[in-house]
């Protein structure tokens, strides 16, 4: 009986870029700032990415827009996720209970925890002009700055799938 074996050792990726933005402010409002500033539409998407964690449902905040005119997509994702889990102790007594808060943070991207934002921008026929983009994103006044991640080193490259 003759056996047929497949051997996948490349595996397909679309190139993509992916920008770190280092900001304070909320998503909603990041995205509102690069929509005035870059001429860009982003909007929130109705489902946000969601990941099981020491089961809980972490769920990351995304932002897309597409560019049909240079065949491009952009994604804003949030990198950080907190929660809070209450609890209630007791010692014992009657009126002796208390509650506790413990706050927990997941990122999208955890070899990169000091990252705000990533923007991932798709670009068939790399239209986007990059360097004048990321000085755009900079000039903007509550961005503290953004820069290009190198994709060969994440890790945790699944996290980065939004389809």
């Amino acid at each position: 009986m003759v056996h047929h074996k497949l051997i996948m050792e490349e595996e397909f990726e679309e190139p993509y870029t992916l920008i770190a933005i280092h900001c304070s402010e909320e998503e909603y409002k990041v995205a509102y700032l690069m929509n005035q500033n870059l001429n860009t539409r982003f909007k929130r998407r109705r489902v946000d990415i969601d990941f099981p964690a020491d089961g809980l449902m972490i769920t990351f905040p995304i932002f897309d827009f597409v560019d049909e005119s240079n065949y491009s997509q952009f994604y804003l994702v949030a990198n950080k996720c907190r929660t809070i889990e209450a609890g209630l102790q007791s010692s014992g007594g009657l009126f002796s209970e208390f509650n506790s808060e413990k706050a927990t943070d997941h990122y999208l991207l955890p070899e990169h925890k000091k990252v705000d934002y990533f923007l991932k921008i798709y670009s068939d026929f790399e239209t986007v002009p990059l360097r004048t983009f990321i000085s755009q994103i900079n000039n903007i006044e509550q961005i503290v700055s953004a820069y290009v991640v190198e994709t060969d080193t994440i890790k945790s490259k699944n996290n980065l799938i939004f389809d």
